[in-house]
């Protein structure tokens, strides 16, 4: 296989850049939200400047343009989530900022995007304990699981979550 010279974003940006923000505004419905998408998409490549790419340069930008619609959702679900939340529990106070929305958007996010590298039942186990508040008798039934699996469920995750915010490895 061939390898090709390292990126020229420069190049790649006047080339690509109208083609692949209309590639997103059908995804996502929004030309303002298209370009920012577009803009991050190009970072994205500026942070890797040893970067080669062949000769599927759109391939590429896809695929970082597909992460990045993710993560938009992801970022809009948290935010939507803590919206709600906020007005459920605090409907006496004042509106938070939207730094403060920012700042509460990213930490679940990030607690998000930790708990998608865990299997489906412990992650379940361990939003149903945290966020519902069941007792691990309940998540049992609800999962059709032992209490045992449920305890060792959330042990897991519990591991997981710190191996990851202190960087750690098993």
């Amino acid at each position: 296989m061939e390898r090709a010279a390292a990126i020229d974003v420069a190049a790649l940006y006047e080339e690509h850049a109208d083609w692949l923000r209309a590639w997103l505004r059908r995804r996502n419905g929004c030309a303002h939200r298209a370009a920012d998408l577009v803009q991050d998409a190009f970072c994205r490549l500026l942070e890797k400047p040893d970067l080669v790419l062949s000769r599927h340069p759109r391939r590429y930008l896809a695929t970082v343009a597909r992460r990045l619609l993710i993560d938009d959702s992801r970022r809009r679900k948290a935010e939507n989530a803590f919206l709600e939340a906020w007005s459920l529990l605090a409907s006496d106070r004042e509106a938070p900022s939207p730094e403060r929305i920012a700042a509460a958007i990213e930490e679940l996010t990030a607690i998000a995007r930790l708990l998608d590298g865990l299997p489906a039942k412990p992650r379940r186990a361990f939003l149903m304990s945290r966020l519902d508040g069941m007792g691990y008798r309940e998540i049992a039934a609800e999962l059709g699981v032992s209490t045992s699996m449920v305890k060792q469920y959330v042990a897991r995750t519990l591991t997981h979550l710190y191996l990851a915010a202190w960087d750690a490895s098993p």
